[in-house]
């Protein structure tokens, strides 16, 4: 991972829409953006023999992951499996999937469709009492898979993006149900996030009059827009920038992804590239942001340390119930 930070003093750059175009070389060039990058998966380390630092507790603790045949839910059991953590053979999925086995690290998954989620949940967590669920479903999905959840009372991390996200949170604080709610996972990431929210509460306007251009590249699945970029957007409107999220230049395009982003061919069915490029009103200064993701490991690593994380939360039946990612980094137990 690079991270570097350089003012750029009357550069020229390509334009392309209504805005700046990194080109390849400007896109890659990582002497003059802030950039994170993860090419290539990272191998999963063992877990600690501890869920507590105070307590010797087993961490076999029985994970269930909701959009076991997406590539994120199996990417996610994945490292459960690496991890030592005890994966229940069912899961949550469409009408259309109901009744059929996916096979994850010689495992057979049952997936149930939408009728009688709550017997099949609560019949679960009767017979796994610590069961963490988690959720990669889809947007449309996240309000009543969070209803579902906290009706049977299981605890649950989700991964999903998406939904009514306010009614997603007072579901969950009406309902007392521990839970990890996060739309990005990758620990890296949400660390360059949490330093952005800082950068803005101490320096707010700092950058007033500055014009900001986003990119942000996805593989076509994606449909929505990226919460990650959201939430960087929104850093950037305290710092004094004026920017609506419907101006993100969302490319799904493989064709243009190979050629203007950049995005190596084996990563078209799964990356997240972001560019955010400021620059002064007299066209004399400019800033870059970057942070560039191949693959899933980032994202379902950290969602196992969600789940840890989570999991000592309920054992040790913590006042705050609502949790995220930065909570998550903060404990500073990550593997």
């Amino acid at each position: 991972m690079v991270s570097l930070l350089k003012v750029n003093h009357q550069q020229h750059f390509a334009v392309f829409s209504s805005g700046i175009r990194p080109n390849n070389r400007t896109f890659h060039r990582k002497s003059s953006f802030i950039s994170m990058s993860s090419r290539s998966p990272t191998t999963i380390q063992h877990l600690h023999n501890t869920v507590s630092s105070s307590s010797n507790h087993s961490l076999d603790i029985p994970i269930m992951v909701n959009g076991c045949s997406g590539k994120m839910g199996k990417a996610v059991i994945k490292a459960a499996d690496s991890a030592g953590l005890n994966i229940v053979p069912l899961s949550f999925g469409s009408a259309v999937e109901n009744g059929k086995t996916v096979q994850v690290c010689g495992k057979d998954i049952v997936i149930h469709g939408p009728d009688d989620r709550e017997n099949v949940l609560a019949s679960v967590f009767d017979e796994h009492p610590n069961l963490v669920v988690v959720d990669y479903t889809v947007p449309s999905a996240v309000n009543d898979n969070a209803e579902l959840y906290c009706k049977v009372g299981v605890p649950f991390v989700m991964g999903t993006t998406g939904g009514d996200r306010d009614r997603l949170y007072k579901t969950v604080e009406d309902s007392k149900v521990y839970a990890v709610i996060s739309p990005q996972m990758g620990k890296q990431v949400v660390a360059f996030l949490a330093a952005m929210e800082i950068m803005a509460e101490q320096f707010p306007g700092a950058f007033s009059g500055y014009s900001l251009q986003v990119m942000e590249s996805h593989q076509t699945s994606k449909v929505d827009t990226s919460g990650t970029a959201k939430a960087v957007i929104s850093c950037f409107q305290k710092l004094g920038v004026s920017f609506d999220v419907d101006q993100i230049q969302m490319i799904r395009d493989p064709q243009r992804q190979l050629e203007m982003v950049g995005v190596p061919e084996e990563h078209l069915s799964g990356h997240a590239f972001h560019m955010y490029h400021l620059t002064s009103p007299d066209q004399t200064v400019s800033f870059e942001f970057q942070h560039n993701v191949c693959g899933r490991s980032i994202y379902a690593e950290g969602t196992i340390d969600a789940v840890i994380f989570l999991a000592k939360k309920v054992q040790s039946k913590a006042d705050k119930l609502i949790y995220n990612m930065i909570d998550v980094l903060r404990e500073g137990n990550m593997r």
